[in-house]
């Protein structure tokens, strides 16, 4: 079962959409200068039951937009009945990676609106950094939208 370490509800994760997020714990992939480095071990948080899920939707609902996975695509099995509660709730769906697109099952990726992608690198920065290796992609379109993410100078 998915095990998450936080709940809260974001406003610059996703552009434009207020959402949901959920961060879960048990990523093997623990990249120099993570911010969420206190998600790496799989034991940590609270498990995420679809009825614990589900509720949380109906409390939110009309107050949401969207829900973000920051992980979780490590157990895909688990993460698929969220995305199919939130989207039969009306809602868009985000997953926060640091694999590369083409690591991501096309499964999952079918039952996304949006991905960020490609892991932390200090050197080359976030989503605002015009030298980020990482790319937040709209999946219905194709589109990186890294650029809603940068301000002008």
């Amino acid at each position: 079962m998915l095990r998450y370490i936080a709940e809260q509800i974001v406003w610059q994760e996703v552009p434009g959409e207020v959402s949901l997020a959920y961060t879960f714990s048990g990523c093997q992939l623990g990249c120099k200068g993570c911010h969420s480095a206190d998600s790496w071990d799989a034991r940590q948080g609270q498990p995420l039951s679809a009825e614990h899920f589900a509720r949380r939707l109906q409390d939110y609902q009309g107050l949401i937009s969207c829900v973000l996975f920051l992980g979780g695509e490590w157990q895909e099995p688990e993460l698929m009945p969220l995305l199919s509660l939130s989207k039969a709730a009306g809602l868009k769906c985000c997953l926060y990676t640091g694999l590369e697109l083409s690591d991501v099952s096309g499964a999952l990726r079918r039952e996304l609106t949006f991905i960020k992608t490609g892991r932390w690198l200090p050197e080359r920065g976030g989503l605002q950094s015009l030298t980020t290796n990482q790319k937040f992609i709209d999946l219905r379109t194709g589109q990186c939208l890294n650029s809603l993410f940068q301000q002008p100078n």
